[in-house]
């Protein structure tokens, strides 16, 4: 299991990492929210753990992102607040659980482990298609079993088009699926994020672009 410590409070946060580790548990940190988006765009976690109260972007904001990205996350609300309102508007923006500090390192161990297994009775399918392997659960992705590092919104509209399994997928399919609704319809991030996935899948081209149409994926393709 790899966990997300987001925690402003270094102490604490070197402490729950050191208790995880004696547990066989791995774990990231992240002291501001700035840094959990950015871990949490280029590394895949099985649980993270959230301080609600912490610098930049709050647990809230990283919370709302989480479930935003329909990775299926679990995620463990901490905080000092053990009011009932407190945990309920944590649970209201999709937390999983909730602990309130202080607590014994053993709770959070058996809270994340309990996350876990409840993720994995409720793992989606893997999907291949044309030597490519992508693996929702993991958000993982490999190409001829080489394994290729991806952003989170690469990884979304990835998944999009391998789910179509060969079917074209529109710019503005694609722009509801992988962005928010917030999204400017006449941006151009759709074709950007192509552009640099397909680079990042490598050669021969599996995205294929169908002028005026969208994208698909195929075994081979040479068009940009």
């Amino acid at each position: 299991m790899r966990v997300l410590i987001v925690e402003d409070e270094p102490e604490l946060a070197e402490a729950i990492r050191g208790g995880l580790r004696l547990e066989a548990i791995a774990s990231d940190i992240a002291g501001d929210g700035d840094t959990a988006l950015e871990l949490l765009d280029i590394n895949s976690y099985d649980v993270a753990v959230l301080d609600r109260d912490i610098p930049g972007p709050s647990g809230d904001e990283i919370a709302r992102q989480i479930v935003a990205s329909g990775s299926g996350m679990p995620f463990l609300m901490l905080t000092a607040a053990d009011r009932l309102d407190d945990k309920a508007s944590g649970f209201e923006l999709g937390a999983d659980d909730y602990l309130t500090k202080p607590f014994e390192m053993r709770e959070l161990v058996l809270r994340l482990r309990a996350l876990q297994r409840r993720r994995a009775h409720a793992r989606p399918p893997v999907h291949e298609i044309a030597g490519l392997r992508l693996d929702p659960f993991r958000r993982e992705v490999y190409r001829d079993d080489r394994y290729i590092a991806l952003t989170r919104k690469q990884f979304a509209v990835l998944e999009v088009l391998v789910e179509a399994a060969g079917g074209v997928v529109s710019a503005e399919a694609l722009l509801e699926r992988a962005w928010d609704e917030n999204a400017d319809p006449f941006t151009n991030a759709v074709r950007i994020t192509v552009s640099s996935l397909r680079k990042r899948l490598g050669e021969p081209w599996l995205i294929r672009t169908v002028p005026g149409v969208g994208y698909r994926i195929e075994a081979e393709s040479t068009d940009g």
